[in-house]
């Protein structure tokens, strides 16, 4: 049984230090009662103490000079992914401003910029759920623990990471509640009272909500004690329809993915091991991270009739026969960020596509005497209003606080795809400097272009789709080179060692599924929906195989 909520914290072993391994370098991180990053140190670096097993902060060089140029003035600098992508990844996350801790351990402050990233997301999915059938609604976050223990697969596959709440009002409750780690069992309880006929169907609705999972390891974004996520849940008269909707809502995912995040994620269905507690099928979305880990960025349920048979939810057919509505529920959520941060940023920081950039375009005025202001900031003002009016994204640093090259590397760090620079020889020039984020140096910096609206509008928009495409190229041909075709299991072992994800034709059991995962740590990912032809034989066991599999460590 779980641990009440107050009891699961006190009780979390090694107290006196978070349990986020991954982030033993960063004390400011895992103290509570410390900042993520002090934004105004010069330079974070994150040093070890190996003795204590604790790490610690410090300062390096001094702020820049105030001396305007465009040079590279840094205020802050990560650690190389190559040298520890662990610490990389948290060190982007705090100089991008997306996130700090919470002072309880586990949980986490999303900053502005990094939720705006999630009004991204949010924004192209309404829009796609709309267009699909479901609506939006909510929940409550509290749910009787008698629900939870309707359903036995689910109560077994969640009680780790329940949190309860027993004491409300200065009282003993009657009955515990439960922190909704997710919605099946309260759905179901209101979908008993609104479904009575096939009428009533299909029923399908979404919500976008928080839920809490008492994680024992954690790291932002891509598990933390509570999360951001959407949840869907749907009602069907028949099999065939719940799985129709099941598919459709990876689907969904799937394009999102590549569309706008620009991550080529691999769809498929999940092993009977990898399966959601409580469904009969679980599709998802796995996506190779920079490191070339597997994160799970979206799942897809097909229920069956398990939850429907667990609280009564049924529905007079055509034939007046009472039925057990069949159902499917799907999510994606904030992780989805950490796999946008992991498969496209770099040794400068975030690197966003486009489509769900925040900002697409910066522009930074450059001046030197007081006297050049004026026109700089009017031809500034002037672009700003272009691009704005051709719906782009854009934002204008005037701020006279830093240097123009402490803003070029800030915004880097923050991933904005295009920067413009205009400086009083532009002005003369009527032109502006062109500089992609995803093209580091002089090769990404374009001098003399019109400020012509009809030619500056095309020629940013023509930046802004060719970053979209060939931050997907990358990470596809990233992807595909990091991806072994195996035939036996020493191959396979050879492959995980290396780090890479393993593929090969698999139909063996659970119990050999398991002995993987204990001997190379890597478990399967999914049975991808694209599979090759012929004949196929399982390299663990030789018997007939229908599909292949693919194998990798994970998040």
């Amino acid at each position: 049984m779980a641990k009440p909520l107050a009891l699961a914290q006190a009780q979390h072993p090694n107290p006196g230090n978070p349990p986020m391994t991954s982030l033993l370098r960063l004390p400011s991180l895992l103290s509570p009662s410390k900042p993520l990053l002090r934004r105004r140190l010069p330079v974070a670096r994150l040093a070890a103490s190996a003795s204590r097993g604790q790490a610690s902060l410090t300062a390096g060089a001094p702020a820049p000079a105030a001396a305007e140029s465009r040079g590279g003035d840094r205020e802050g600098q990560v650690t190389p992914r190559s040298v520890d992508f662990n610490a990389w990844y948290t060190d982007v996350i705090a100089a991008a401003e997306l996130a700090d801790y919470g002072p309880v351990r586990g949980t986490m402050v999303i900053r502005p910029y990094g939720y705006a990233i999630w009004e991204a997301i949010q924004d192209y999915l309404n829009v796609k759920f709309k267009e699909t059938g479901h609506s939006n609604m909510y929940f409550p976050q509290f749910i009787p623990y008698s629900f939870i223990e309707k359903e036995a697969s689910h109560v077994e596959g969640f009680s780790p990471e329940l949190a309860l709440v027993t004491v409300g009002g200065g009282k003993e409750l009657e009955e515990k509640l439960v922190v909704r780690p997710t919605s099946e069992t309260i759905v179901n309880h209101m979908f008993t009272k609104w479904i009575q006929s096939y009428r009533d169907l299909p029923l399908m609705i979404n919500q976008w909500a928080n839920v809490t999972r008492w994680e024992m390891r954690t790291k932002p974004f891509i598990r933390t004690l509570e999360f951001l996520w959407q949840e869907g849940h749907t009602a069907h008269a028949t099999l065939e329809e719940a799985e129709k909707e099941a598919m459709q809502m990876i689907d969904v995912y799937t394009k999102f993915a590549y569309e706008q995040a620009a991550i080529p994620v691999i769809p498929g269905r999940k092993s009977r091991v990898e399966t959601f507690a409580g469904a009969n099928q679980t599709y998802t979305i796995e996506a190779m991270m920079g490191d070339r880990k597997a994160l799970q960025a979206g799942t897809s349920h097909n229920l069956g009739q398990n939850f429907s048979r667990a609280f009564g939810t049924q529905f007079m057919d055509e034939n007046g026969q009472i039925e057990h509505v069949w159902q499917t529920s799907w999510a994606i959520s904030t992780r989805f960020i950490g796999g946008i941060i992991m498969t496209h940023g770099d040794d400068a920081g975030l690197m966003l596509p486009p489509r769900i950039a925040p900002i697409q375009v910066v522009i930074v005025p450059i001046w030197k005497k007081g006297d050049e202001k004026a026109a700089v900031i009017e031809s500034v003002d002037s672009v700003q209003k272009t691009l704005k009016e051709a719906g782009i994204r854009v934002k204008v640093d005037d701020s006279e606080l830093r240097t123009p090259g402490w803003k070029f590397n800030h915004y880097e760090m923050k991933g904005i795809p295009v920067r413009i620079e205009i400086g009083p020889r532009d002005v003369t020039n009527k032109s502006v400097v062109v500089s992609r984020r995803d093209v580091p140096g002089k090769q990404g910096k374009e001098f003399g272009v019109s400020m012509e609206p009809s030619i500056l509008v095309k020629h940013i928009k023509g930046h802004l789709e060719d970053i979209q495409a060939s931050l997907l190229q990358k990470a596809i041909t990233f992807r595909d080179s990091n991806i072994v075709d195996v035939s036996s299991y020493r191959e396979l072992k050879e492959a995980i060692a290396e780090g890479k994800w393993a593929r090969g034709p698999w139909s063996a059991s659970d119990d050999d599924e398991l002995k993987v995962k204990e001997e190379t740590s890597a478990t399967i990912r999914c049975f991808p929906f694209e599979q090759p032809e012929g004949t196929k034989k399982c390299f663990m066991t030789g018997n007939p195989a229908e599909e292949v599999a693919i194998f990798a460590k994970s998040y």
